[in-house]
Order: C-alpha cells, then sequence, then structure tokens
C-alpha cells in the first residue's frame, strides 16, 4: 500500500492554517503520510481556487476540509 499524499493549501500570515499545519503534523505521528505545503500566492490558479477557502486539505485528489479543520475527519479518511 502506497502512502497517501495531502496537499495542505496555504498562505503565510494565517492562524487557522498554523493551527491547521500543526494538527497535521501531530496526526503524521501517527499515521504515516507526505504532506505537500502549498501557498497560494505562488500560483495563480491555486489563488483564484483556493482563496477565500484556505487552509485546505486534500487527499488524493479530494477536497476533505477546509477552513477550521477538524483533525478526526482527517485521521478517519486516512485509515
Amino acid at each position: 500500500m502506497s502512502v497517501p499524499i495531502v496537499h495542505f493549501y496555504t498562505k503565510k500570515d494565517c492562524p487557522l492554517c498554523e493551527e491547521a499545519k500543526d494538527l497535521l503534523k501531530l496526526l503524521q505521528r501517527e499515521t504515516s503520510f507526505t504532506l505537500l505545503e502549498l501557498d497560494i500566492y505562488a500560483n495563480d490558479h491555486l489563488l483564484e481556487q483556493y482563496g477565500l477557502m484556505i487552509p485546505v486539505v486534500e487527499v488524493e485528489g479530494e477536497i476533505i476540509q477546509y477552513g477550521k479543520i477538524d483533525i478526526d475527519d482527517i485521521r478517519h479518511v486516512l485509515a
């Protein structure tokens, strides 16, 4: 079984993003996944797509959560 890839869309100076990142780092201690952090301001398409939604957690191409992140929901998807 391959290790899931979690895309984490974020931006600088975003308190919700920092909180979500901390939760994802905690989750990485118990579940194996690759975390790819992407700044939406580095790409116009990402900024247009996720500008009002961040932080966004996407697993294997599917948006799991955005805004206020619930670690239990992500844990369930990765289980």
